[in-house]
């Protein structure tokens, strides 16, 4: 894999957005509250610190020690920097994310939610949280099932209180979006949660006209993976 330049990647950033602000005005919504997460896993240091010299300031990482290695060492010189973790977690790897996190998007069993509960009570810090929903019912994918959702979100809010904030998906590789992306910013609204993580490289905009807070977007960034 060829990593792009640092000019590269803020031209790359800068069209993305621009693509991004279009989405939102056309589904009559307001720019500012579509937030682009910049998905760098896989890809150096250098390529984050590329991305926040233009003014990237989230990144979604999936794997928990890929982050580790990466993200604090950038955080003195850059305290605004946000650091998702998308990727499926295991129990195993909890504290370590709670550690270093600022928001876990894949809460998706209560097995996990234990696990965070613990982390965070011995770390002395909670990261935002979210739902993972598997909203295509796909057995190969993480996520809790759409009809167990709402018990769900119910039980975490009661446990994780104002820490829990929204919904992530990602909807099957098949098919239209569309109904999935509605039903997650509804489910999200339903139960008073503001942010609604969804929408990737091929289907962000669709995701913004349905509701979307957050995309989830990277090779359109940093170019292909290794």
């Amino acid at each position: 894999m060829t990593e792009l330049s640092a000019a590269e990647i803020a031209a790359n950033l800068a069209r993305l957005n621009a693509r991004i602000a279009a989405a939102a005005l056309r589904a009559g919504r307001r720019p500012e509250n579509v937030h682009l997460v910049a998905v760098s896993k896989t890809h150096p240091a250098a390529a984050v610190l590329a991305a926040l010299a233009a003014g990237q300031l989230a990144f979604g990482e999936n794997r928990v020690q890929e982050a580790a290695d990466k993200f604090p060492a950038l955080r003195p010189a850059h305290p605004a920097l946000r650091l998702h973790l998308i990727g499926g977690l295991q129990t195993n790897t909890a504290r370590e994310a709670v550690r270093i996190a600022d928001v876990i998007e894949s809460l998706d069993r209560p097995r996990l939610a234990d696990a965070l509960a613990e982390a965070i009570a011995r770390e002395g810090r909670s990261p935002d949280l979210l739902v993972q929903v598997n909203v295509g019912d796909e057995a190969q994918k993480s996520g809790i099932a759409p009809a167990e959702t709402d018990a769900f979100v119910t039980a975490c809010k009661a446990r994780f209180g104002a820490a829990l904030v929204g919904l992530m998906c990602i909807p099957p590789l098949q098919g239209d979006p569309a109904p999935h992306f509605a039903w997650l910013a509804d489910r999200a609204a339903r139960h008073g949660l503001k942010v609604v993580s969804m929408g990737m490289s091929a289907d962000y905009e669709t995701a913004i006209a349905h509701g979307a807070t957050h995309v989830r977007v990277g090779t359109a960034i940093f170019g292909s993976r290794g």
